[in-house]
């Protein structure tokens, strides 16, 4: 049985270590370290580790995988192959070379489409249909390896970040159990990607929560769904964020953008084609809220 290291973070990466431990022997994981987390800031563990520790699998959670006493373990575990999943640090050549199988990537997208740091977000930003899970060989470019394997899935209306995340997590850990014998074995055939389609889907940054109302509606409510749960949609009203949860559009005829209105007893804003009507929202210390109820309460909203 192949000796495989696995290397992953978050929770994403869970439902594909779960099914590698039962199929095979995994020997060693590599996380990313603890890190403060929540209003506390509390020193909290990565997801990976606390599965590793619930398996009993050694762990380690090096800041960087250049630092010497990561080479020195990975010689020690000596995988025949090393599977990664949404690990967060990039693998350099004496790492990527190591295992005789090479290193395997489960990235969730239909490459070339989507290659980089936040394709799930990318795909609802850009209203795909469809997205889904790529098993490739990792080389030293950015999601430039070849093709094992690919399965496609819907990305429903209502989909958000979160949601289409926990759902091709799940895909991504059956179509690895299924493509791995036959890459072990040498049957599959492993395919180039097409660069002429490439599209690239860089690291988000908290920042770009804070909605745009001169963009169109139907551009505000995939961003509301693209970034819940991180970083969150956002806008300020009474000097304090308030953080928008779900989103529909209207497309009516609307008087210049960012301005508040009520539209059918839900707060909404006009924008730059349409109007955008929030059904949930959370103002700042308040638990998460339907529109309605928010206006109950919301003083001045229209002013």
């Amino acid at each position: 049985m192949p000796r495989i290291v696995f290397m992953g973070s978050p929770e994403f990466a869970l439902p594909v270590l779960t099914a590698l431990v039962e199929y095979y022997s995994v020997v060693g994981i590599v996380t990313q370290p603890d890190r403060p987390a929540g209003r506390g800031r509390v020193l909290t563990s990565p997801p990976v580790k606390l599965l590793a520790n619930e398996l009993g699998i050694s762990v380690i959670q090096p800041p960087r995988l250049s630092e010497p006493e990561v080479m020195q373990q990975l010689l020690l575990w000596a995988p025949d192959v090393i599977i990664v999943a949404a690990f967060g640090q990039i693998l350099r050549p004496t790492v990527l070379d190591l295992p005789r199988n090479g290193c395997i990537n489960v990235h969730a997208s239909l490459l070339p489409r989507w290659r980089g740091a936040a394709p799930i977000q990318a795909a609802i930003l850009s209203g795909d249909e469809y997205t889904g899970i790529t098993i490739m060989l990792m080389d030293q470019g950015v999601d430039t390896g070849f093709i094992l394997n690919q399965a496609a899935t819907q990305i429903a209306s209502e989909d958000t970040a979160g949601t289409l995340t926990a759902k091709l997590s799940v895909l991504g850990a059956g179509l690895l159990i299924n493509t791995l014998p036959g890459y072990l074995d040498g049957s599959l055939r492993p395919q180039h990607q097409d660069s002429s389609h490439a599209t690239y889907a860089p690291l988000i940054k908290k920042a770009a929560g804070l909605l745009d109302f001169s963009l169109p509606a139907i551009d505000l409510e995939r961003r509301i769904r693209a970034f819940n749960p991180w970083p969150g949609a956002f806008i300020y009203w009474k000097e304090q964020v308030l953080k928008l949860y779900l989103a529909h559009v209207v497309r009516a005829p609307a008087e210049s953008p960012g301005k508040k209105i009520i539209y059918q007893d839900l707060p909404a804003f006009t924008t730059g084609d349409g109007i955008l009507v929030i059904d949930e929202l959370q103002p700042a210390g308040k638990h998460i809220l339907k529109g309605k109820t928010f206006l109950q309460g919301a003083r001045n909203w229209e002013a």
